[in-house]
């Protein structure tokens, strides 16, 4: 019998839908599950066929979290420091790259987001769940901390939240989850998560998908550099986009009123 693959990827178009293929763990996050999806995402970063991507969980459930079999077996004594390390950078990574991925990273959420599933989520760019969707950190209730996810968290929703959320275990569901701003949408099914999805979609297909790697590459500056560095930046991404083939195109399609070369056909 083989082995069922950690992700499932289905192509449509210029979409890549990444399901999370682990629903009798709940899509808890196996160092396998999060390789695969790390390859995955380095290999599609150079491309601009692709221009958004969606994260989702089989099994009506998005994300459980870490796979708490394998920190079991840490616990006892299995790995070293160096590898314990090495696993923690790894999962860091992990979430960096969906933050920097060049596309537009879509997160929609059914069944809970739990811990490493939560800041899966908080690393996106968009993100809308259910309202009966289940939602916590619970990391610091079994004796760790969330310590790689704890920028994606305070990124969404704030230093002050995020102590809360953190610190007390707190449990909530969508519709507050949209009130702390960890959410953009919230609905009431997943024929409502597939239509702002679809909606989401729209938008980013009448975006140039240069521009848009671009404009992720401004805003993930924005946290880091110094405000003079930041102006040369901006600057620099500004004049290659404007001189470019996207920015011709762009700027002819408008004074001739039709739609960029990007746009036709969405």
């Amino acid at each position: 019998m083989s082995k069922t693959p950690p992700l499932e990827i289905v192509r449509d178009a210029g979409w890549l839908t990444i399901w999370l293929n682990r629903p009798e763990t709940r899509n808890a996050l196996s160092r396998e599950m999060s390789a695969a999806l790390m390859d995955t995402l380095q290999e599609i970063a150079a491309d601009r066929s692709i221009r958004g991507v969606t994260l989702r969980g089989k099994g009506n459930t998005f994300c459980a979290g870490g796979d708490l079999k394998s920190f079991k077996a840490i616990g006892n004594g299995d790995q070293t420091v160096e590898e314990v390390t090495t696993m923690s950078r790894e999962a860091g990574e992990l979430f960096m790259a969906v933050s920097t991925l060049p596309q537009i990273v879509v997160v929609l959420i059914e069944g809970a987001a739990m811990a490493g599933g939560l800041g899966l989520a908080c690393a996106a760019d968009i993100v809308a769940s259910t309202r009966s969707a289940k939602f916590a950190l619970t990391e610091t209730m079994i004796g760790i901390p969330p310590a790689q996810i704890a920028p994606y968290v305070v990124r969404r929703v704030g230093a002050t939240l995020a102590r809360r959320i953190m610190l007390t275990g707190m449990r909530f569901q969508g519709h507050q989850a949209l009130e702390f701003g960890l959410l953009d949408h919230v609905c009431d099914d997943t024929a409502g998560l597939l239509a702002f999805e679809s909606e989401i979609r729209g938008g980013v297909m009448r975006c140039a998908p240069g521009a848009n790697a671009a404009t992720k590459e401004v805003l993930h500056a924005v946290e880091h550099m110094a405000p003079d560095a930041l102006i040369d930046f901006a600057a620099e991404r500004f004049t290659t986009s404007l001189l470019g083939t996207e920015g011709r195109e762009g700027i002819a399609s408008f004074l001739e009123k039709r739609e960029p070369s990007w746009a036709q056909g969405h």
